[in-house]
C-alpha cells in the first residue's frame, strides 16, 4: 500500500494522507517538528525517496520532517498493522527459541507436519504468508505456552 496524495488542511490543523480507498488525518499536534501560526506549512508531498510510503513537509522556517505510512496507520489503529506486528514478535520469539533448542529444524518442521522449507519460511520474519495460527503452533511444537494479554 503506497501513499497517493497528501494535502495540508490549514483549518482543520492537520494534513489529509488518502491511501487506496482510505483517507487518514495526521494532526499537526502529533508532528515532531511542529507546524503553528508564524511557522506555516509550505509544501507537503508523497516522497519518492521513501517510495511513496511517506511523506515530506517543510515549514517557513525551513524546519520540516517526515512521516511514514506504517506511522499513520499505527496512529489509526490499522488492523493490518497490528496482525503484522504480532506476527514479527511471534516469529522473533520463534527464531529465538528454535536457536536455543537442541531439536534439529527436520525434527520441528516433522513435528508440525511441514516441510523443512516451510519451517523456513515461518521462522522469516519478513514473510507475511503466514498466520498467527500457524505460528501459535509453531511455538506450541517448540514447547512455548503464550499467554495473552489485552491492553485497552
Amino acid at each position: 500500500m503506497k501513499i497517493k496524495r497528501v494535502l495540508a488542511h490549514q483549518k482543520k490543523r492537520a494534513f489529509i494522507v488518502q491511501v487506496a480507498k482510505k483517507t487518514y488525518e495526521v494532526p499537526y499536534s502529533t508532528l515532531a517538528v511542529k507546524p503553528s501560526l508564524q511557522d506555516p506549512v509550505v509544501s507537503v508531498y508523497v516522497d519518492k525517496e521513501l517510495g511513496d510510503l511517506g511523506f515530506s513537509y517543510a515549514l517557513r522556517s525551513g524546519n520540516g520532517d517526515s512521516m511514514l505510512l506504517e506511522q499513520v496507520l499505527e496512529m489509526h489503529h490499522d488492523p493490518e498493522v497490528a496482525r503484522k506486528r504480532a506476527l514479527y514478535d511471534l516469529t522473533c520469539l520463534a527464531q529465538q527459541i528454535t536457536q536455543r533448542s537442541s531439536l534439529p529444524k527436520r525434527a520441528i518442521a516433522r513435528r508440525l507436519g511441514c516441510t523443512p522449507t516451510h519451517l523456513y519460511r515461518l521462522l522469516d520474519q519478513t514473510f507475511y504468508g503466514k498466520t498467527i495460527d500457524q505460528m501459535v503452533k509453531l511455538l506450541s511444537v517448540l514447547g512455548v505456552e503464550l499467554k495473552w494479554r489485552a491492553i485497552a
